[in-house]
């Protein structure tokens, strides 16, 4: 079995002091290769560079998230623009909108992701997508520049049935998390997931966050790994009623095409 982690927190410190650990573990169990994300400038400098000391092993996003959306300056889209172009660098993002913090202003969120959205237009790199609380403007947005844009995938989707059937109108790609394997949080999109065609389903752990919460062995310090990432595949194999085989390779080959692997 081989699979890809498309969102990890590579640069996040809980996990850049063992790189070289966390990859030899999520080898070890068939997850070969992350996507590192980018949500700012800093970040996304430090994802290529940690890109650069792995480069058969890691390739990453560059952007910036919404939580950091106040940040924007007029250097920053030049910035952006040079950044993506770095061999390693898969999308643009993490971007998007996220009302339920609002870490930035609304309206500066909405201006920076418009600002991301024409990069991925002239670009043509695919999109790594946010959203939380804030559907409505954020599938307005995305529907107004859908003609002009490449691939998307909405990462760690936790929203509605109606919600998902939008975003798959629009030929968008879907993130899944260990969201999925929550018993609380998790009802809705354990519904849902059967819903989500072999082309347009990827996975991910978006560690160190969102630890599945029916892990077998939690680890104590309570951080997600890629190497969970197999523990999420089997959940919605079950969920999809497929073999967790077939599973598996339906989901590196969307990856390895979304991401030009």
């Amino acid at each position: 079995m081989r699979l890809i982690d498309i969102g990890v927190n590579l640069t996040n410190k809980r996990l850049s002091v063992d790189l070289e650990g966390i990859l030899e573990r999520a080898a070890a169990v068939g997850v070969n290769q992350l996507i590192v994300t980018g949500t700012s400038l800093e970040h996304s400098r430090m994802a290529i560079a940690q890109c650069e000391r792995f480069p058969d092993q890691l390739f990453c996003t560059c952007g910036i998230h919404p939580h950091d959306a106040k940040e924007w300056n007029a250097e920053t889209r030049a910035e952006l623009e040079s950044m993506i172009s770095h061999p390693s660098v898969r999308a643009i993002g993490e971007t998007g909108l996220d009302f339920n913090r609002d870490f930035s202003p609304r309206e500066t969120q909405i201006e920076v992701f418009r600002q991301q959205l024409e990069l991925a237009a002239s670009s043509q790199k695919p999109l790594f997508l946010h959203q939380r609380d804030a559907f409505d403007t954020f599938y307005s947005l995305l529907k107004e520049y859908r003609g002009q844009l490449g691939d998307i995938v909405a990462h760690c989707f936790t929203d509605d049935k109606d919600s998902l059937f939008a975003l798959l109108e629009l030929n968008c790609h879907i993130g899944i998390t260990g969201w999925i394997c929550d018993e609380r949080r998790g009802r809705e999109l354990q519904a849902l997931v059967k819903y989500i065609p072999p082309d347009r389903l990827m996975l991910e752990t978006d560690a160190p966050y969102l630890l599945p919460r029916d892990l077998p062995q939690k680890p104590s310090s309570k951080t997600n790994l890629p190497e969970y990432l197999p523990h999420i595949l089997q959940t919605v194999a079950r969920l999809q009623g497929k073999s967790i085989p077939l599973l598996a390779d339906e989901v590196l080959t969307t990856t390895q095409r979304f991401f030009r692997i």
